[in-house]
């Protein structure tokens, strides 16, 4: 039988070039769009008929925090307020078809600011998230994000990678969660001697405050910019939950500088002095945010801050070992492929805490010293084809000396204690 030249949706009349793909039936076509629609009709239909969802089946916020700690080590705070600001969300959403005496009270969603040094985690909680949620998430970048008319990226299209993570379930796509990462970026420069506009500070503030608080933002299907004979996507942002991060450098300073006692005259006593180091962030006060170049409109749609503790060396130790993608698991699979067994000496991996502390990037300091040390050794383990063992020693981090390496022969023989990470 000819197939006709172009097919269409006998629902929506939408060609085959619009839709993702068609489903043949006898003598008609169904698009995946209608086919989508249809199931939101039906769940809603059985909803009406009273079957709603029991709130029992959520994850509970000390289930979502044993599932973050799996990858995420230490932040118990952060991740408390995560994991709460979470099952509130999915309760939310559950409320709208949740009949109780509370039916003309309307609960508010609480966007989250994240605080914290680079390296810390923040990126590494919203991407775990994501993981472990039923619910559609994106993560977007506010470095890309400038004031409407001018080039990159307007605050709408922030909502199109969480609309093509909902598989375009406009629906979906309204009750999910996005992660605006890089915020802080965000700050007015209005003080700077530069005589250029400032197209993606305060300007993206006042674009966002809209969004956050809940609006019907019109998105390009495919993305980019809008124009006049584009056709919209209409999406309701009231249900979706922001989560904003940032690294905030110098916020510190502000902090400090407040909680400073002020002495006046020539025998007033030496006042107490506060350090400026980054433990300072969890004493931020929304003034402070503002100092730093917030507006307070932007501020007061961010009513959760909670901010990351810098990283101990206790914790970069755990980093390096623990976690399911812990980083001396991911080299031991890849050394495993080529039939080598890899271990670390315990001070090696002190060893390797100590000069990722010297970078400064927290815990992104230990991939790049793991790197450094592993490289010359994985170049030269896959011509040795007898070695079925490769330590690496204290010597091997801090004076790049040779790993011991043991065969098959030497292993059945050597008597060492077990150092395995």
């Amino acid at each position: 039988m000819e197939q006709p030249e172009e097919l269409h949706c006998s629902f929506c009349g939408r060609n085959s070039r619009e839709v993702t793909s068609l489903i043949a039936g006898k003598g008609a076509y169904m698009c995946d769009i209608c086919v989508q629609n249809s199931v939101d009709i039906l769940r809603k239909n059985a909803q009406k008929a009273g079957v709603q969802t029991d709130i029992s089946s959520l994850p509970k916020p000390s289930e979502i925090k044993k599932q973050l700690d799996q990858f995420v080590i230490g932040q118990d705070q952060p991740k408390e307020v995560l994991s709460v600001a979470v099952y509130n969300h999915y309760k939310r959403i559950q409320a709208e078809d949740f009949v109780s005496p509370f039916d003309d009270v309307d609960i508010e969603k609480s966007n989250i600011l994240l605080l914290g040094p680079t390296g810390t985690g923040k990126t590494l909680l919203a991407q775990t998230l994501a993981r472990i949620l039923d619910v559609p998430f994106a993560i977007a970048d506010a470095t890309t994000l400038t004031e409407a008319g001018y080039v990159g990226d307007d605050v709408e299209s922030i909502i199109v990678n969480l609309l093509q993570n909902a598989d375009y379930n406009v629906e979906r796509a309204e009750r999910g969660i996005i992660y605006v990462d890089e915020i802080d970026k965000l700050t007015r420069k209005s003080d700077s001697a530069s005589i250029t506009r400032d197209v993606s500070g305060e300007g993206v503030q006042q674009g966002l405050l809209k969004m956050l608080e809940g609006t019907v933002a019109g998105i390009p299907p495919k993305g980019g910019r809008k124009h006049p004979e584009q056709p919209l996507i209409y999406v309701n942002t009231r249900n979706i939950l922001f989560i904003c991060g940032g690294a905030f450098d110098g916020l510190e300073k502000i902090i400090a500088r407040r909680k400073r006692p002020t002495t006046i005259g020539f025998t007033a006593g030496a006042a107490d002095t506060v350090e400026e180091h980054t433990g300072l962030l969890r004493f931020v006060e929304p003034d402070d945010l503002v100092k730093f170049g917030f507006i307070p409109e932007f501020i007061g749609r961010l009513p959760v801050v909670t901010a990351l503790d810098p990283l101990s060396d206790e914790a970069m130790l755990d980093i390096l070992t623990n976690p399911k993608n812990a980083l001396v698991k991911q080299y031991q699979k890849l050394l495993l492929l080529e039939g080598i067994q890899l271990e670390f000496d315990t001070d090696a991996l002190q060893a390797i805490v100590v000069r990722a502390k010297q970078r400064k990037t927290g815990a992104r300091g230990l991939r790049g010293v793991m790197e450094e040390v592993m490289n010359p050794i994985m170049y030269r383990l896959p011509d040795q084809r007898e070695v079925r063992l490769c330590r690496i020693t204290k010597a091997v981090v801090t004076d790049g000396a040779q790993p011991i390496l043991s065969t098959a022969d030497d292993r059945q023989n050597a008597d060492r204690p077990n150092l395995s990470a």
